[in-house]
């Protein structure tokens, strides 16, 4: 779960909030409050000084800060003369807008002689006049709005505007030696020349007067604070020129840069931005960078000049599979300052598909992931790249494919920068067709490349547009022209990110660390993900049981609701197999303890629910420890352990403040101590609560505030001289910076968090529960997937967040974390029926199927609503259920060899342009075509049909032609499904759990391909939860290849004696253009029907043994 909604200041952890959820004055009902400070940074202050009430809310979603007309509240609303806080008497319906443009603020009100005071009443100026009300301040505040020394001279209707661009304000005006006076009526400005002509009194230059220095022509001028808000002093500070200008018709900048760069500078696509963090061309030029003009929007004016970088010194080192690079820094000055001087750039070619590259300091440590990375499995023989390299006039490199001489990585563009607290480093792309980075809320997976800047730095963050959301990627791939893939990898953990430029080019920008980076050569998509797992660790194998439908919620708030809600889905007969309990469940939120009163007989309920249903039971831990309950063990263990989180002298261990009472202290996961320590507690409580997987969520890790209860130190670490595009500061909503972790300072291993946490949560649950570990992680970065799953986050109940679902779960199948969804229906927010029962139908084809929503919105699970809905929900799961074996089988594949399981079409028709951009339709590995229903109101789907044959899912009837946009039906209780010709899919027959599922008929389904129909597929099968059956051997694999005549069996393993118990009952066959006989093991088989017309074989009761299956002819 997130945060709640607002973020809550350093109050909160002192204790000096106004009012809790249970004291709150306030008769206004929760689910009522209306949201008086919707904008981002509500504080108790500010929230106060709107004239509103702040308290806190006792279930996610309700604002703190509201408004409240209630006698009970402590702030008379605004408007009433008993409310110190607004000291005027005039209802709000009767105020009159005294700042109608856009950036109203109380000291803009002020300054023009108004009254700031907060409204209750959306769309109620909050700057108004009021005449009986002396406002204070250098402004003309009188009640007449008048002022006598001007309009004498200027009629109001003459005024000529001095200040046209926003942030219009006295001083500002002043300051460009014009007149600041309110007008008595809408329309005329009040920041004016004190000539109807538009000359300024003092004369052009100066606020005292004299001559502009510059002979620049006022047409010629480029805005040197294009962003509004100049004024003579900020501007003469960047190095720029202020002069007033002589026509203001012009719309022409009054501070200007000192030259009108006519040359922009070539290609100034390629420019990289010397002044990241906000232009300034006094910094611009000591940094030895150049200012130029932009002809286009985005265009960095300060730039990297070409002898501005590092250069060889000497001769490189070769080394057996490598070289080794001396460089020294030359031209212009620091960027930030603590530059790495000698820098070392070592090159090492560990595989054909995999080349490493890394830029570190050869004389000092530098932090660096202890991510483990694998050796490749195929030694270095005949590389798909080219590596070479220029020192003329900086050093640059570039990474070419040996067989098309694509350019891969070329950093010809400049920019390369390493310092203590920046790193940078720019390379021109093949193409605009990158995907990657997060994690994010991408609108599209295919990325937009007009200079969109991407933050990553782990963060309690509910998914939203270009905010840094739970976990850190620094992953992408890229498309080049001739079709083929590439991947590299960014290997940073402190706060980065990534600009995307339409060059194509991206930037990319780190705080710390090294530049450590690795190039995936492919050729293809999944041959990249394959080889980027190779690289961070082979996604675990999931349980059987984790392939059925799940359902959870934040706030069932008792056992009695928990049974209600799975009885009436029991009672509709739908698939269940997996229940979660969210942290309401425990007694006052603390982890290892359950509710006595409200959860009284937990345990035994669990029990009952796997052993009599055959269900399975995951349980939350959050790793936040309470300080502040004696006797509690897993405060206690930890003291005795010493396994905090430490503040910045390494001994006093970090407070903060979330779910439980008072403070909490915060495991230190990196150390092999805390792993003693998590797996002791996690398999006690399973003698307490027997679950089958943990949940580990708040691992960013989320703090209640801002640092820790009493704040951060004034430092470099934490307060960095450059922060990068995230949300907040570094300490906004987890700890400091500078507190210590066994292996380095917050700074550079917050992100690592839950990837630290995910490996002994993994162990624990293996040694608790004895069998195959399931573990979901909210908080992931490279690695996570061999430990973790990951659902997408805290999302919210509207229509975009379906298609923004499907996005997130591709760019995880390209992370390495296959197993991914959304919560079905939305977590944030009420969700509706049409919205939910869609959300039902594509959430059937998440990898993690899991209906899950917020504490205080109405009950959202299939049972909830109506016998329709029911009904819906059920098949359609009954259709994910029939599929499962093909859904194993796809885990199997990406466990042992690195396939993803939902990926993109363009993954396995990367020929096909059409599908580059594809992210509203998705696979299931190769050969299941799912186009869900995304918007409201629609009965149909606009989809793409690509080469090759395909066929109707449900029907068996072909789809012709292809490679082609088509109109789909889809009524409300259908989803359309395709399978791929050429594809023989396992399946079996459904049942309510998988524990009953796995008992039934098998079947397969052979979708013939072109020509003379070829078709292939295979099945895997073990017990589904004992670890590593694969490795010693304990499973059933066989092979099936098909084509016009029939189907032949070959099986590759026989190491599970449970096959031995499967028979098929069903097999169907599409794409026959005719059938007489059946044989199936050349017996004669006549429980067969041909449908003419879809040119569907269905041979039934077939009742021979899985593994004694070796053929079937049907010609």
């Amino acid at each position: 779960m997130v945060l709640l909604k607002l973020t809550v200041l350093t109050a909160v952890l002192t204790g000096t909030l106004g009012y809790t959820a249970q004291n709150c004055p306030s008769t206004v009902p929760e689910s009522q409050r209306r949201d008086c400070h919707p904008e981002h940074g509500s504080t108790e202050a500010a929230c106060t000084a709107k004239g509103c009430m702040w308290c806190e809310a006792s279930y996610e979603g309700p604002p703190w800060c509201f408004y409240d007309t209630s006698a009970s509240a402590h702030t008379p609303p605004p408007g009433s003369c008993g409310n110190s806080l607004c000291p005027s008497c005039i209802p709000e319906s009767q105020r009159q807008d005294c700042h109608p443009e856009p950036g109203s603020t109380e000291a803009a009100c002020a300054a023009r002689g108004c009254v700031w005071c907060a409204a209750t009443t959306p769309g109620t100026p909050w700057c108004f006049h009021d005449s009986s009300v002396v406002v204070p301040g250098p402004g003309p505040g009188s009640s007449q709005y008048t002022c006598s020394a001007v309009n004498s001279v200027i009629p109001e209707s003459q005024r000529v505007d001095c200040y046209p661009e926003a942030g219009s304000n006295q001083r500002g005006c002043e300051e460009r030696g014009c007149f600041w006076c309110p007008a008595s009526y809408d329309g005329p400005p009040w920041c004016f020349y004190n000539q109807t002509g538009g000359s300024v009194g003092p004369g052009p230059g100066t606020s005292t007067g004299g001559t502009c220095p510059t002979d620049i022509a006022e047409a010629n001028r480029i805005d040197c604070l294009a962003g509004g808000g100049a004024t003579q002093g900020n501007c003469e500070a960047m190095g720029c020129i202020w002069c007033p200008v002589q026509n203001s018709a012009l719309n022409v900048p009054w501070c200007f840069f000192n030259g009108t760069f006519d040359d922009v500078g070539g290609e100034e696509v390629y420019r990289v931005d010397c002044t990241p963090e906000g232009l300034n061309p006094i910094k611009c030029q000591d940094r030895g960078c150049v200012m130029g003009a932009a002809s286009l929007p985005g265009v960095p004016r300060c730039y990297f000049p070409p002898d501005r970088g590092y250069q060889v010194v000497g001769s490189p080192v070769d080394l057996p599979n490598g070289i080794l690079f001396n460089l020294e820094r030359v031209g212009g000055g620091p960027m930030f300052g603590g530059e790495v001087d000698p820098l070392a750039f070592l090159v090492e070619f560990e595989s054909d598909y995999r080349i490493h590259f890394k830029f570190y300091d050869p004389n000092n440590n530098r932090f660096e992931v202890p991510l483990d990375i694998q050796t490749p499995s195929k030694p270095f023989n005949s590389p798909l790249y080219n590596f070479t390299w220029n020192n003329d006039p900086t050093f640059t490199f570039n990474i070419t494919r040996a067989d098309t001489g694509a350019v891969l990585f070329d950093t010809s563009m400049g920019g390369l920068v390493v310092e203590d607290q920046f790193l940078q480093i720019a390379t021109k792309l093949p193409s605009a067709k990158v995907y990657g980075f997060g994690e994010h809320e991408h609108k599209t997976y295919q990325h937009e490349m007009d200079y969109h800047t991407w933050g990553m730095y782990s963060r309690d963050q509910a998914p939203a547009y270009k905010g840094n959301l739970y976990g850190v990627h620094p992953f992408y791939m890229s498309l080049e022209q001739e079709n083929n893939a590439h991947g590299v990898l960014i290997l940073n953990s402190a706060a980065q990110d990534v600009t995307l430029t339409p060059a194509p080019a991206l930037i990319y920008r780190t705080i710390g660390g090294v530049l450590d980076l690795y190039m995936f050569l492919g050729p293809t998509p999944e041959n990249v993900v394959q080889q980027y797992t190779e690289a961070v660790g082979r996604p675990f194998m999931p349980p059987y049981w984790s392939l059925g439908f799940q359902l959870s919620r934040y706030g069932y708030n008792s056992l009695q609701k928990v049974s209600e809600t799975i009885d009436r889905i029991r009672a509709y007969d739908i698939p269940h197999d997996v229940q979660f309990g969210d942290i309401d469940y425990m007694d006052e939120a603390m982890d290892f303890t359950y509710d006595p009163v409200t959860y009284a007989g937990y345990p035994d309920y669990i029990r009952r629910l796997r052993n009599d249903h055959g269900m399975h039971f995951v349980t939350i831990l959050d790793p936040c420890i309470t300080t502040e309950r004696s006797n509690y063990r897993p405060y206690d263990l930890g003291e005795q352990m010493k396994i905090w989180i430490t503040e910045s002298d390494g001994q006093t261990p970090a407070l903060g403040k979330v779910w439980p009472p008072g403070n909490t202290v915060f495991p230190d996961y990196t150390s092999a101590q805390c792993h003693n320590y998590w797996i002791t507690l996690c398999t006690e409580f399973f003698d307490v609560i027997p679950y089958d997987g943990l949940w580990i969520d708040m691992n960013e890790p989320a703090n209640f505030g801002s640092g820790s209860i009493t704040g951060c130190e004034q430092n470099n670490l934490n307060q960095p001289p450059f922060l990068p595009k995230i949300w907040g500061d570094l300490a906004d909503k987890t700890l400091c910076p500078d507190f210590k972790t066994s292996i380095g300072n917050m700074y550079d291993t917050h992100s690592l968090f839950g990837w630290a946490q995910s490996p002994p949560t993994f162990r624990a649950v293996e040694q608790a529960t004895g069998k195959r570990a399931f573990v979901v992680s909210r908080s992931t970065f490279p690695g996570t997937g061999k430990y973790a799953a990951h659902w997408l986050g805290d999302n919210h109940s509207q229509w975009s967040n379906l298609k923004n679902s499907i996005v997130g779960m591709m760019e995880f199948s390209l992370f390495g974390i296959p197993y991914s969804g959304a919560d079905i229906c939305g977590f944030n927010g009420d969700a509706n029926y049409e919205q939910c029962l869609r959300w039902m139908q594509l959430g059937a084809f998440y990898p993690f199927c899991r209906n899950h929503n917020g504490i205080g919105y109405r009950e959202q699970d299939p049972g909830a609503w109506d016998d329709e809905f029911a009904r819906i929900s059920k098949e359609v799961l009954l259709i994910r259920y029939t599929l499962n074996p093909y859904l194993y089988l796809l885990f199997h594949l990406a466990h042992t060899e690195g396939n993803t399981v939902v990926r993109p079409l363009l993954h396995e028709f990367t020929n096909d342009p059409e599908t580059h951009a594809i992210d509203r339709q998705f696979l299931w590995g190769p050969a299941l075509m799912i186009s869900p229903v995304l918007d409201q109101g629609m009965t149909s789907v606009e989809a793409y049909i690509p080469g090759g044959r395909w066929y109707d899912y449900y029907t068996g009837s072909e789809v012709t032609p292809t490679q082609r946009h088509v109109t789909l039906n889809a009524p409300n209780d259908y989803i359309p499904i395709h399978v791929r010709g050429g594809s023989v899919i396992p399946t079996q027959e459904p049942a309510r759990t998988t524990t009953v599922s796995r008992t039934q008929p098998m079947g397969l389904i052979v979708a013939l391909g072109e020509g003379n129909g070829k078709a292939s597929g295979k099945l895997f099968w073990d017990d589904g939860d004992s670890k590593d059956t694969y490795g010693n051997g304990n499973y059933f694999l066989a092979d099936y290849v098909a084509d016009i005549n029939g189907l032949q069996t070959s099986i590759q393993n026989d190491g599970y004696r449970g096959i031995d118990s499967l028979t098929f009952g069903t097999i169907r066959v599409f794409g026959l253009s005719s059938s007489s006989v059946v044989l199936i093991n050349g017996f004669p088989h006549n429980s067969v029907t041909f449908n003419s017309q879809t040119k569907e074989l269905k041979i039934t009761n077939i009742n021979v043994g899985v593994k004694d299956l070796q053929s079937i002819n049907w010609a």
